[in-house]
This record gives C-alpha cells, structure tokens and sequence, in this order.
C-alpha cells in the first residue's frame, strides 16, 4: 500500500470497523507517515503498461458516484511521469458523464485489474482535462490509431493500493489464449509432418 492511502480513504467510520474486525493496528502502520502524494515506480508503470481496460469512478453534483469503463490496445493509459497518468478520450456515445462529473469534483478512483496474474492496482487522483486538438491530445494519441480524440484526460496521482488478489477470477483475452496454444500447435504441426512421412515411407514399402 503506497504511504497515504489509507489518509485518504480511512474515514473515522472505516477505522471503526477495522477495530472492530481486527485489522486496525495493521492498517494504521501502513497509513503512518502520510505527508506527500505517492509516486508510481517501476512495478506500476510496468504493470499500467500492460493493461486494456480499465475502470474510473467519479461522483457528481447530485452526490451520486458513477463508474466508467474504458478500454483500448496496451497502453493507452500511459504513464507521464511517477505523479502522473493520462490516456485520450474517443468519440463515445455523447453521454459525458464521467467528463461532466469531473466539472464539479475533479477527484477519481481507478481500479485496473490483471486477471490471469490475479492481481490489482488502485488508483486515487485529481484528473484535469483538455477539450479539442492540443498537446496534450497529441502526447496521449494511441499510435497508429486516427480516430478522433475529443478531449484528453490528465490525472495527477495522490495515492495507490495494491489490492489483496485472493478473489480475482484468472480470466483470459483471446490474445493470451493464442499465445498459449502455440507450443501446441508447434508441435501437433511437427506430429502432422512426421505422419505423412510415415504414410509416404509406408507407401513406398510397398
């Protein structure tokens, strides 16, 4: 769990209940010497890197908090420095939510999830975010890809949590099947070839 955390999300009511449940000493180490907003390292940056989804949370002017996912090819969350993330924002389906939301609470709650590593990464920041053509939109454009970008999203991280992956179900993508039945079809092609030299040696045999 990076420093603070816990100063963030541990409300009087949250330690109450770790009291009560027995996990309140633990925690209360963890969130001790909260002062500054953390910084991502290597395992993070490494670990956003590889993600194609995601989700952000954010709440709005009527109090309700509203969750979003968002998707792309690895990497479209890209890592701007240890303080800070970002990622391009397509045309969507024109509801804007998530961008109205941020208008009056700039505050954001990520949550990105490898499934067949069971493991997940928490994310707390402030988001920023640049209407239309800019540098910002043209730093944060997935490569290769022209589709329009409406609006780019800059979030400067506060704190982040590795999450505990005891309940994450291993799921798989398509590419991560492919890429584990290759060995298998190496080598059903070798037994494939080593048939029909077989037959052919038979058949001369004869």
């Amino acid at each position: 769990m990076a420093r603070n955390f816990g100063s963030l999300v541990f409300t009087p009511l949250v330690k109450a209940l770790q009291e009560k449940y027995g996990s309140r000493r633990q925690y209360a180490r963890m969130e001790a010497g909260a002062t500054s907003p953390a910084k991502l390292g290597s395992d993070e940056t490494a670990f956003i890197a590889e993600r194609d989804s995601f989700y952000i949370a954010t709440v709005g002017a009527s109090g309700w908090p509203y969750v979003q996912h968002r998707g792309g090819p690895k990497g479209f969350l890209k890592v701007i420095d240890d303080r800070t993330i970002g990622f391009a924002d397509y045309r969507g389906n024109k509801q804007f939510i998530t961008t109205g939301n941020l208008g009056s609470d700039n505050r954001v709650a990520l949550i990105m999830v490898d499934y067949p590593g069971q493991a997940r990464l928490k994310i707390l920041g402030h988001a920023e975010v640049f209407e239309g053509p800019g540098d910002w939109t043209k730093r944060l454009r997935v490569a290769g890809d022209d589709s329009p970008v409406e609006r780019a999203y800059v979030i400067h991280v506060e704190a982040f949590d590795w999450n505990c992956p005891q309940h994450i179900t291993p799921r798989f993508t398509e590419e991560q099947i492919r890429e584990a039945l290759v060995p298998f079809e190496q080598r059903q092609d070798a037994l494939e070839r080593e048939n029909e030299q077989l037959r052919a040696a038979v058949q001369a045999g004869k």
